[in-house]
C-alpha cells in the first residue's frame, strides 16, 4: 500500500474573504473550522500516514493557542506558510516523513470532499504518478477589459476547472520544484506540467467547492450535508462542537 502525506493549504491572505474576524480556513463552518472539517476527511484513510497543515507565520501563535489540543490528538504536523503558495507547499512537502511515497495537497478551505473522490484520485496518482480532481467548465466564459466590458467569449472546449486534492508520487514532485526556479504557479500541477510529465484529471464535483467569500459558508454548509457522513472510529474527535478559533 502506498504511504500517502497530506499537505493542508491554510497560509493565504484570504483577501477576498473580508472578514475582520477569520481568514476563511478558521471561520466557523456547521459548527466548527473549515480546515478541520477538512482535516477530517483524511485523518481515518489508512493509506494517509501524515498530515500536515501550513499556516502564515503571522497566524501561528493564534493558530496554536486555538487548536494547540486538535493537533496534538490529530498527529498533524505544523508547518510555516512563505510569501507564495509554491513555498508554502514546499515548505509543508519538507515537513513529511522520509517513508511518505506519495503527497496530497488539498487546499484548507474545500470542506466538502467525499471519500469516493479522494478514493479515485489517490488511485489515479499512484497509477500515474500525478491526478488532480477537476470539472468541466460549463458555464460561457467572457474576457473582460479594466472597464468592466467584454473584450472576448472564450471558447471553453476543453476547458476543466483544477480542484484538490492534488496526488503526485513525492520523488516528482520534488524534482518539479527543484525546477521551478523561484516561479509562482498557482497550484502544483502546473509544476508537473512543466517537466513535461503528464497529469490525469480525474472527474470531480461542483460540491467540492473552495470557499472564497463569506457568502460560500452558506454554500458549504448545505454541501456538507449532501456529502455521506464520515464513518468515525474509536472516540470523537476532540474538535466535534464549538471549536471554533475567533
Amino acid at each position: 500500500m502506498p504511504r500517502f502525506g497530506v499537505i493542508l493549504a491554510a497560509a493565504g491572505q484570504s483577501s477576498r474573504f473580508q472578514d475582520a474576524n477569520y481568514k476563511k480556513p478558521f471561520a466557523p463552518l456547521a459548527g466548527r473550522a473549515v480546515w478541520l472539517h477538512s482535516a477530517e476527511k483524511f485523518l481515518d484513510r489508512e493509506d494517509v500516514k501524515q498530515v500536515v497543515i501550513v499556516v502564515a507565520p503571522e497566524d501561528r501563535v493564534a493558530f496554536t493557542e486555538k487548536f494547540g489540543a486538535n493537533l496534538a490528538f490529530m498527529g498533524v504536523t505544523l508547518a510555516a506558510g512563505g510569501a507564495h503558495r509554491a513555498e508554502s507547499v514546499r515548505n509543508g512537502l519538507e515537513k513529511l516523513a522520509p517513508e511518505i511515497d506519495m503527497v496530497a495537497i488539498h487546499d484548507a478551505a474545500r470542506p466538502c470532499l467525499a471519500q469516493a473522490w479522494i478514493d479515485r484520485v489517490f488511485a489515479a496518482g499512484e497509477k500515474t504518478g500525478a491526478a488532480i480532481l477537476a470539472t468541466p467548465v460549463v458555464a460561457t466564459l467572457k474576457r473582460v477589459g479594466p472597464d468592466h466590458t467584454i473584450t472576448a467569449t472564450v471558447d471553453r472546449t476543453g476547458l476543466w476547472e483544477a480542484q484538490t486534492p492534488q496526488v503526485f508520487r513525492r520523488d516528482l514532485l520534488e524534482k518539479a520544484f527543484a525546477a521551478a526556479h523561484g516561479g509562482q504557479p498557482t497550484d502544483e500541477a502546473s509544476l508537473i506540467e512543466a517537466l513535461g510529465h503528464p497529469v490525469t484529471v480525474v472527474p470531480g464535483s461542483p460540491i467540492n467547492l473552495k470557499i472564497t467569500s463569506r457568502e460560500d459558508l452558506k454554500l458549504a454548509e448545505h454541501a456538507l450535508k449532501a456529502l455521506p457522513a464520515p464513518k468515525l472510529s474509536g472516540p470523537a474527535h476532540p474538535f466535534a462542537g464549538d471549536d471554533l478559533w475567533r
